[in-house]
This record gives structure tokens, sequence and C-alpha cells, in this order.
């Protein structure tokens, strides 16, 4: 694989992240074992989790599936989610955060984090105070990188901000949901990021299979999909006009000859601004789909016509 750094970070990572937000729920343990070992065999070397993630049970499955390769993988996790009933088991406060880094730990099994990122703004915690926790945490040797995931970019710029003027942790990347069908973050968010050199790891590449081509016109979600498991309608007025754009997709994805989610993957992985566009198979069958689209090649003209279906900067 095309190894790239994180950002700023001197850090290398695979082009492609493993996501493990099905491990411990809808991927049991022995299945989990198997994805990240065969991910691992393919050149993927970054992993992200959440510990809100199956309420802490997939960190558990990727402690147990990376231990005698943990040196091998960049290893990330985040913290701000519900973990318990007391009011300040969630969040971003340095209470909350001294504590989630703990737990996570002993989860994984590991005595570091290599990326420590903020699940979601805090708007209840100053981010001096955010920020001075995780730099802590990395001055003792518990965390080697930190990030953000779904900030907006005034947020994002004032952690920078923040960080040069109180000379606290830099974030390194930011983890937004970025896709062929929402393109917003294009606006601000990825200029931000370009200027001050984040890396940009996309949850929801895929947007929940709509852009894997499981939804199609007049047919019933398959058995086992997002849709079908979460009872989703198709006939809303945003389903219908997903369902008028993977129409338009996939005769572009058939051209290319790849799959409608190795497409949309490769359309993400031509994007010099993105680092790794996080995949989350919650089968081996879907992460040997996902792993080809390393090797595609989308052409300028291909590009023009995605944007045609759905302007840059927009959001269905």
């Amino acid at each position: 694989m095309d190894y790239r750094t994180l950002g700023r970070a001197g850090v290398k990572v695979s082009p492609l992240c493993l996501g493990c937000m099905n491990f411990g729920g809808r991927t049991d343990e022995k299945e989990t074992i198997r994805i990240v070992r065969e991910a691992l065999d393919a050149g993927i070397n970054f992993i992200d989790t959440a510990d809100v993630y199956s309420h802490g049970v997939s960190e558990q499955y990727v402690g147990k599936a990376i231990a005698d390769r943990r040196d091998s993988v960049v290893l990330a996790t985040k913290v701000h989610g519900k973990m318990g009933d007391g009011p300040n088991d969630a969040g971003n406060s340095r209470y909350h955060i001294a504590r989630g880094v703990e737990a996570s730990l002993k989860r994984l099994k590991t005595d570091r984090i290599d990326l420590y990122q903020l699940h979601r703004p805090d708007y209840d915690t100053p981010i001096d105070e955010q920020l001075s926790a995780l730099t802590d945490l990395v001055r003792q040797g518990k965390v080697l990188y930190i990030g953000t995931s779904t900030f907006p970019a005034w947020e994002l710029c004032e952690a920078l901000w923040t960080a040069d003027r109180r000379q606290f942790e830099r974030p390194v990347c930011e983890q937004p949901p970025y896709n062929i069908m929402m393109r917003g973050i294009e606006r601000e968010l990825l200029p931000l990021c370009r200027r001050h050199g984040m890396a940009v790891i996309p949850w929801s590449p895929l947007l929940g299979g709509w852009l894997a081509g499981k939804y199609r016109k007049g047919a019933q979600p398959p058995a086992g999909s997002r849709a079908d498991y979460h009872k989703w309608s198709l006939e809303t007025d945003e389903s219908l006009r997903r369902l008028e754009i993977v129409e338009k997709l996939v005769p572009l994805a058939e051209k290319v000859g790849v799959t409608l989610s190795q497409f949309s993957l490769a359309w993400l992985l031509s994007d010099p601004v993105v680092t790794a566009p996080i995949i989350g198979p919650r089968t081996l069958d879907h992460l040997r789909d996902n792993l080809k689209s390393v090797d595609i090649k989308l052409d300028d003209e291909i590009r023009a016509q995605i944007d045609e279906i759905v302007p840059p900067g927009t959001n269905v």
C-alpha cells in the first residue's frame, strides 16, 4: 500500500483505516478477529475504534485481535460518548477524559493509544480544558497524538489557535463525515485542514450502505443491511433523492469496471486532502471488496461527472 503521513505528524498510515463500530454489536468476536487480522495481512496498519462502540466491547475485541501485532498498528480510539449513568460519564471534561483513557487502555490491553480523539465537540467544556487534559496524556506517554471528530470548522480553528497560544498539543487530524453525497465540508472544513496540514480521515464513506449500491429503486433493502436492521424507510423525500443519485452513479462505476462501494472509496482516495477513509466492514466479504479500492484510479472526466450529479460543497 501507499502509506501516507498523518497530517503534520511523522507516523505513516495506510490509505484505508479499519473502522470498528460494528465490532461487538453486529459482528461477533470471532468474525472481528478474522476481519482485523486479514486487514493487517493486506497492509492496513491504521485501526479506529471508540469507547462508546458497543459500550466498550469493540475496544475489547480489537485489543484481543491485535495483541500479538500491537507494534505494527497505529491504534486510534475516541472519548466523549456516554459510558455510565453519572453526570460526568460523558463529554470532554478533564474528569471524563482522565477516566476514559484509563478504561480504554485496559480494554485495549495496551500501554498507549497512538491517536486519541475527541469524538464530538463539547460546548459545556472550554476548549483549553480539553486540550490541556489531552496534552497531559501525551506528556505521560499514554497518548502519542491527539485529534478531533465531527468538529465544525470554526471550532477546529479555535482548537488550533488555542493550542498554539497556550502551547498545548495540537490536533493532527479531523474525522468528519464525508462521501459523494455529503460534501458540505468542502466549503470550509477541508480548506482549513489543507491550510494547516491536518490529516482528514472521513467516516461514513459509503453513507451507511447507500454508496455501496445496497439500496436501489423498486427493491427492498437486502436482509441484514443497515436499512433492514434499522427499518429505514426508502420512501422519504431524502431517500428518494438518494436513490436517484445511486441510479446515476452505478453506470459510472460500471464504466470503470468496479463495484459502487469501490468507486465511492476511490473517489475519496483521489482527493489529496483525504488521508484515509474509515471503512467499517461488518463481514470479511465487505472488507475484501473495500480493499480493492486502493488500486482504482478515477480520471478527471469521471470526477467531473460526479460533480454534475452531486455539486461540490452540497449535502444530499
